[in-house]
Order: structure tokens, then C-alpha cells, then sequence
């Protein structure tokens, strides 16, 4: 048995490192993809981990394959393709390290996923069954991904999602709703951004927005993140909020990732029973994954930023 199970994207990240001699942008290749970076995370943090998803059969596809097993991720589940191509992602960052990403994904090997290739009892085999919603994009990719989804819940796996948005890959914004909608039914943890609150209710405020999420989907335990602004955490009837730590942000790749994996970790070790995380509890679960997240800005790139137990113990202490 494995503690976490993602099905999704895993892909190129092209992270900007200046500019060449003759004044060309010089870009670092890291691996990254959502799904696969929370994996990365919990493996950071001691966690068993498996992977479901489509690469190609070319240099970046063989790059990942070799990058899962190097951080010890499963990858049974791993389909190489000689007929797509792996996805790229090249992402731009601004003075505070915030990201705008561009994507090189029509008809590549991630959004090729096809429900038949999709291991069932892989997906029984998790205690949790982690997804996002970039599949959702193509229908290939989306039917695998609500096949997971369906056997997850018919297993009593524990569901988690978080759905990534982003809006450039969505010929129509209205089916990115829809989709958000449809994969946030399923969820018993949900982590979601201000961001993607405000694209699925049109309301700023991220409290009233995360209430609107609760009564709409009523997950077991909700995180709300926010950027700069630190993040929330919903369970039955108390909200809190966590500030973010004080460290020096370089790239926010992979910070939201940073937190979901460490707060699946947690939810792990609490042997997933809701019922007994109290609000202090839950307090420092939000305070453990808030301070992964920062860490996680600190470095260049995603799954390479994941810090490691003693590094997230170490700013714990610092910020007592």
C-alpha cells in the first residue's frame, strides 16, 4: 500500500536563469507537474508515493522516468508513448518571483492518458488518491482522470484535490468551471488557491469565498492559500489562518504543491482520521505546511525545491 496515489501531469518546467551573451533568455530545465510535485513532497518527508500518468518516449520523457525512481516515486503506473511527446511548461517570473507560464502541450503525451491505461489497483493501493484538474483539459486525459476518481471513491480511498488552474490551456473558461466543479465533488481535502476561489465565485474575499466552496462541496478538511498572505485551513466549525514565514522568495513554482504534500503528509500520520483533528491539532498542521511552502520559494524550480524534514523542523523553531 502507498500513502498518497496521483494521476496527472509530469512535465518540463523551463525556469528563466537571466539572459545569454548575445542577450537570449536562458531557461533551467527542472521536472515538475503538480500531481508528481506533492508526490515529491511526501516523499521529501518519509511518505510512500506512486504515479499514473503519460510521458514521452524522448530525452525529457526518460529525464522524468529516471527522476521518479530517483526520488523513490513508484512508477508502475508511468506510460511511455513513442507516438506524443512530453509536455513542456516555460514559466516567467516577475521581481517577486510570481509566475506567468507558457505551454508547449497540444496533443503531447500527458493529455494522451487513456482511461484503459489507468491501473486500477494502483489507484486502490493508495490511502489517498491525489489529482488536479490540468487533464481536465482534453477528454482522453479527463476520462482517466474521472476513472481514478471513481475508483478511488468506490474503495473508500481518501480523495485530494487541488485543481491548479490555469486558464491559458482552457479553450473556454466556462468548461474549466465545470470541470473544477466535477473533480471538487469527489474530494474529501481540498486545497485550493484565492485565485482559483475567486474564478469559481466571483467573490475577493477568501473566507467568504472558502465558505461558499464548503456549503457547495463539503469536503472533510479545507485549505485556502493565499499567496504572500499565508493560508487557511476549514474543518467542521473553526477556520485559521497561517502568515507566511519570512524567508527570501526566489521562484514560487512549487510552493502550493510544498504545502499540499506537506499537509497530506500530515493528514497521514494522523492515519486520515478527521474526527480527531482538534483545532489545536489542526493548527499545527497548517503551521507545518505553511512553513514547507516557504521553504519551497527559496529555491529554483518545483519537485528540486521540496525541503526535507529537518529544514522544515529547523524554521518551526526559528519562527517559535
Amino acid at each position: 500500500m502507498f500513502d498518497t496515489v496521483a494521476l496527472g501531469e509530469l512535465l518540463i518546467d523551463f525556469t528563466p536563469r537571466g539572459v545569454g551573451e548575445q542577450g537570449s533568455p536562458v531557461f533551467e530545465a527542472n521536472p515538475g507537474g503538480a500531481p508528481c510535485n506533492v508526490l515529491a513532497a511526501l516523499r521529501r518527508l518519509g511518505k510512500s508515493a506512486a504515479f499514473i500518468g503519460k510521458v514521452g518516449d524522448d530525452m525529457f520523457g526518460r529525464w522524468l522516468a529516471e527522476t521518479l525512481r530517483q526520488l523513490g516515486i513508484d512508477a508502475g503506473g508511468l506510460i511511455t508513448s513513442e507516438e506524443y511527446f512530453t509536455t513542456l511548461a516555460f514559466v516567467k517570473l516577475d521581481e517577486a518571483g510570481n509566475r506567468e507560464f507558457s505551454f508547449s502541450r497540444k496533443n503531447s503525451a500527458d493529455v494522451m492518458l487513456r482511461p484503459e491505461e489507468v491501473d486500477e489497483n494502483l489507484v486502490r493501493s493508495g490511502r489517498i488518491f491525489h489529482c488536479g484538474t490540468l487533464s481536465f483539459t482534453h477528454p482522453s486525459s479527463r476520462a482517466a482522470v474521472l476513472k481514478g476518481l471513481e475508483t478511488a471513491k468506490q474503495a473508500g480511498v481518501c480523495i485530494s484535490v487541488d485543481p491548479n488552474l490555469r486558464e491559458p490551456l482552457w479553450k473556454d473558461l466556462a468548461d474549466a468551471r465545470a470541470a473544477m466543479r466535477q473533480a471538487l465533488g469527489y474530494a474529501d481535502v481540498i486545497k485550493i488557491s484565492d485565485y482559483e476561489l475567486e474564478f469559481l465565485y466571483g467573490e475577493k474575499d477568501v473566507v467568504k469565498a472558502s465558505r461558499l466552496l464548503l456549503e457547495e462541496f463539503s469536503p472533510k478538511i479545507l485549505f485556502s492559500t493565499c499567496g504572500k498572505e499565508g493560508a487557511y485551513l476549514f474543518k467542521g466549525d473553526f477556520v485559521l489562518h497561517h502568515p507566511c514565514f519570512d524567508v527570501k522568495t526566489i521562484d514560487t513554482t512549487g510552493a502550493g504543491d510544498a504545502f499540499c504534500g506537506a499537509a497530506l503528509s500530515r493528514l497521514v500520520d494522523a492515519g486520515l482520521d478527521f474526527a480527531s483533528l482538534d483545532e489545536a491539532a489542526c493548527a499545527a498542521l497548517l503551521r507545518y505546511a505553511s512553513a514547507a511552502a516557504s521553504l519551497a520559494t527559496t529555491k529554483r524550480g518545483a519537485i528540486p525545491a521540496m525541503p526535507a524534514p529537518a529544514e522544515i523542523e529547523a524554521l518551526l523553531a526559528a519562527e517559535a
